[in-house]
This record gives C-alpha cells, structure tokens and sequence, in this order.
C-alpha cells in the first residue's frame, strides 16, 4: 500500500508538472480551447499506476532504495542453528532479511488512505445531493420569450438533444447539470434585471457546457480528487481545469459575436460579480460565476481575444502530441515502480485442479506437479499457482548453471575459501564446493558465484531461461532473497524441467554436476533431487519454498511447492507438504 501510495504520488505530481511548463512555454501560442484539452491528458496519467502490470511491463532492472533489504544476522538465530546442525536437508538453512520498512507502515498508510477517500466521497455525495435535489426541485420557465430564444441557441449550436431549463432560488449564478438528463437552471427572475442578449449569451455559454462534456469531466474528476485526495497538485489542477474550461466557453462564444456584442458579454459576467452572490457546492455542475480572482482571468482573456492565439490548428495539434510523449513516457516509470507482486499467463490445456487443502492447512499456498510422460499438469491453488513471489535460495539451482557456464567455477575447482565471517551455522563456516554449498545453502558461497558473474552477462542467463520476472536490483543485497526477482510456481516447475532436458542448450556436464548437487534422497530405486528455499523477513518466516523432480526408471515428475502466512512457513514446512503428497499419488 505504502509502494502504491509512492507511485500514484509521484506519477501524478509529474504529469501535472509537464502540463503546466507546457501551457506555461506555449501560453501565447495555444488557443483558450486547446489550453483547455491539454488537461485532458491528467486523468490519463491518473490511470497508469493501476494498469495492470503486464501491459506496462518494460523489463528494467530496477532497485527500490525505500524498501532496501540487508542481511541481519542475530543472535536468536543462534538457537536455530544448533536446532539445524544434523545434516538433514529437510532443515533449511537461512538467515533473516532486516526490512528497513516497518512492519506497520502498509497498515498506517492504507487506513489513512482509505479514511481520506471515505470522508472525501461523503462530501462528494452530499454536493451531488445538492445538485441532484436542485434539478428535481427547479421551477419551469414561463417566460415564453427567454424559451423561445433558448430553443434558438441550441439551433445555433446544432444540439438536438432534449435539455431541461429552468430556474431556482437556491442558486445565484447559472449553470448546466445533469448527464442524463441535462438542464440549465437559472437564478429567479433573471429576465428582470438581464436583457435578453445577456441571456443569449449565458444559454449559448452554458450550452457549449454542455457541447462539451464537461459535466462529465466534472464526474471524473471528482473520482481523481477522491482517489488522490492527499496530493494538493491534484486540486491546483482541478482549479486550474476548471477556470480553462470557462475561458474556454467564452471563446467559444465570443467566436460567435461581433465585436460589439464580444463587449456586451464581459459586461454580462461582471453583472453577476457586482451583485451579491451566494457561492454553494454545486460541484457536479458548470457555472457561470466564480472566484473574483477567476472572473479577473476570465476578463482579461475576453479583452486580448482577437490576439488569441497564434499558430494554426496543426501546430497546436503538434503541441497536444508533445505532451501525450510526455505522458506516455511515464509509462517505463510506472513499470519500474509497479507493484511487482504479479501473475504469470499460464496457459495449459493438459491441466487438472486438485484439492489438497488438507495438506495446507494454516498456509496460504500451492503445489504443482508435472509428469514428463503423460504431459500433465496437476495444480493445487490455480490462483496462487501463478503467483510469483521471491524465489530465495530455490534460485541457487539455476545461479549454479550460470556460474559454471560462465567460467565463475569449474567442475573440478568449485572450492571457495571461507571469508573469516562467522554465521550462525557451523556449516557455513568453512570453504565449500558446489556440493556441500547447496547441501547446507551457504549463502555467502552463492553470493560470491554471483559477483563473479558480470551483470550484463547474468541478465543475460535470466532472459535466455525466461526466469519469472527478471528483475535484479541494483545494491549489494541478493536480490533472490525477499527483494526483487519473482516466480511463480508454475515457471518453478517449466524451468526445472527445461534444466533436466537441457533445452537451454548449456554443457551437459554443467547441468550434470547442478542435478548431483541437489540429490537429496533415494526411496526403492527412485530418486528424488530438491532445493529448499525459505524467506525470513525481520526473523519471520513468510515464504517457503520445495521444488525438484522425482526421477523414475520410465517417468519423471516435477514439483513446486511454496506456502505463505502461517506460522513455520518456510521450506522444511514446504518439503514436508510435498514429500506427503508425493506419497500419496505413490510417487515417492
């Protein structure tokens, strides 16, 4: 939510920005209409950060500094390790990431958010009340003339649609209401004190209202306002749109006068600033009044009108293409930012759901199986099948296969020295091999593979092995634990078995010595290869990951299994699910 929050606040302030410098840079060159459609282009950009990910999705590798991920080694693991120290792969190894983030932070900001949008949308409903109760209870015009010249003006304008008018004392200034069914309503007794030119002029004002949309433009932001309520640019921009699309009408009319009559229809806006007016919350409406200060801009856009804007229609055109650029040119940054707790497109006609609940109780999670022979899928929890979350030490599998392809090892020299650092697993603390790095998941073993690595070169092996989401960040932290690079279950299974048949194209004797690494067991001649995976965050356990292949003499069988939210999620607790299921289907 916090991430959310970030994202929606930064894309909106930016787009508001390049909207305003570009009014700004071509404010004697854009007509008022056009000053009034480049504002066209923020709801817009409104919308990007709740596009759905995979269609914004531009592959950057990307590292988030307000969520920066450190590993804490303390002292309460002390007592796991000596708990851990028996050499039984099922026990897995793994040290807690420290998240700068407090815990409650997401809960804070949400409730804020979420209180802020309630409170504004009650306020929101009370005006549209307002607005709604205005055009049930306004009196019809009797006045046949001021009728009549109504129905003329909306022959000028060439608008056939049935639009309601009338008047009534709750308001002060006229507007236009209504979406689906429109009216104007007007202060009583407006022929007495207007002639019936300044009433031309405020029915063709309001008419290009509605000409125009703007009323639903009125709703639409107003459903920004609520969705954005804690970014005061949001509001500038709203007033600020507001006071565009007035200039905009008056030149819309003022396009329709002489030059006497564009005199005569200043005079009338100013009428209504001189008398006493009333000011109400009628937010789902056009009015004509305003703010004095709005009114003053409004007049001095009437007096320069015949100097108006100078460059041709294509070149304003020119101008709105620029600022869509801008726009849409946020699009990589919506990416980089977006929320990257995303689904994999799993599309698999040879698929069958199974209930395995039981087996999961007290866990949010899912378990997929593919048998090589039969061609089939078989999947526990569709939805979270596909869901790609951190793959934490499960990704050493395939970190391996890069680093001997890469030359960081070989496969007669995968020693590496022990750094002197003690960690709280007496395994750790002594030089290692492919083989007893992967037994024990020593951390530092892998972190050195993956320094040894060039970076350009291990985007590489991620993008060739089409590995989840392919995001690496850019800091020190491993960026397989807890941090940036997702999986999903589904792809955990396709990409072992894309390993055990070598479809990727690496030395066989590469993938050989990777598949003799993770062997965990044997059980009446079948044999069964792993890696757990656990991701411990502020010395909670939250994602548990058991994935491999039970290797038969005819057949072979891929599994992934991962759990979340429940206490002991991790990937003992995730081993021990599948090795129950996998007995149960007499698979191992």
């Amino acid at each position: 939510m916090f991430h959310q929050f970030l994202i929606s606040m930064l894309v909106s302030s930016l787009t508001i920005a390049v909207i305003m410098l570009i009014k700004k840079v071509f404010r004697k060159q854009l007509s008022a209409k056009w000053q009034y459609h480049i504002w066209l282009f923020l709801p817009i950009s409104l919308l990007l950060p709740f596009i759905p990910r995979q269609l914004v999705d531009f592959d950057i590798p990307y590292h988030l500094s307000s969520n920066q991920l450190v590993e804490n080694v303390n002292s309460s693991m002390e007592t796991r390790s000596r708990m851990s120290e028996n050499n039984n792969w099922l026990q897995d190894l793994t040290i807690s990431i420290q998240d700068s983030t407090p815990p409650y932070l997401d809960t804070i900001v949400g409730s804020i958010w979420i209180a802020g949008m309630a409170v504004l949308t009650i306020f929101m409903i009370m005006a549209w009340y307002r607005t709604k109760r205005l055009q049930n209870n306004m009196r019809k015009l009797k006045n046949q003339e001021v009728l009549q010249l109504f129905e003329q003006c909306k022959q000028k304008l060439h608008i056939s649609r049935k639009i309601h008018v009338g008047e009534s004392p709750r308001i002060a200034t006229p507007m236009m209401c209504g979406l689906f069914k429109p009216c104007v309503v007007l202060p009583p007794r407006l022929d007495a004190w207007l002639s019936l030119k300044e009433i031309q002029f405020i029915f063709l004002h309001e008419l290009y209202h509605f000409k125009n949309k703007d009323n639903w433009t009125n709703y639409l932001m107003a459903f920004f306002q609520v969705l954005y309520w804690f970014n005061p640019l949001i509001w500038i921009a709203v007033r600020e749109m507001r006071l565009d699309r007035e200039i905009a009408c008056d030149h819309a009319v003022l396009q329709c006068l002489d030059e006497q009559g564009q005199t005569e229809y200043g005079n009338t806006i100013i009428h209504f600033v001189e008398r006493e007016m009333r000011i109400r919350n009628f937010r789902f409406s056009s009015q004509l009044n305003g703010s004095k200060a709005h009114i003053k801009k409004r007049i001095e856009k009437i007096a320069s009108f015949p100097t108006d804007a100078r460059m041709s229609k294509w070149n304003q055109m020119v101008i709105m293409m620029l600022v869509g650029m801008l726009v849409v040119c946020q699009l990589p940054l919506v990416s980089v930012l977006a929320d990257d707790n995303q689904r994999y497109h799993f599309q698999a006609e040879r698929a069958l759901y199974e209930d395995f609940s039981d087996y999961f109780a007290g866990y949010e999670g899912s378990f997929v199986l593919y048998d090589m022979k039969a061609d089939q899928y078989q999947i526990y929890n569709k939805e979270k099948s596909i869901q790609r979350v951190s793959p934490d030490s499960t990704f050493k599998i395939f970190l391996s296969l890069f680093a001997l392809n890469a030359n960081a090892i070989d496969l007669n020299h995968s020693t590496i020295k022990w750094d002197g650092i003690r960690y709280p697993y007496e395994s750790w603390n002594m030089d290692q091999n492919l083989k007893t790095a992967m037994k024990s998941s020593v951390n530092w073993y892998f972190q050195e593979l993956d320094r040894r690595i060039p970076p350009d070169q291990r985007q590489a092996y991620l993008k060739q092995i089409g590995y989840g989401n392919a995001k690496l960040t850019a800091g020190t932290t491993p960026y397989w634990l807890e941090s940036s690079l997702k999986i999903s279950p589904v792809e955990q299974v396709q990409l072992l078995k894309a390993m055990y048949t070598n479809e990727w194209g690496f030395e066989e004797t590469h993938v050989q010595a990777v598949k003799d690494a993770i062997q965990v067991g044997e059980n009446n001649g079948n044999l069964l290869f792993g890696k757990t995976g656990t991701g411990t965050v502020n010395n909670e356990n939250q994602n548990g990951w058991f994935i491999g292949y039970v290797e038969h003499k005819e057949n072979t069988y891929f599994f992934a299994t991962n759990i979340q939210e429940g206490d002991n999620s991790n990937g003992s607790t995730a081993a021990k699910i599948t090795l129950a299921i996998l007995k149960e289907k007499g698979i191992y």
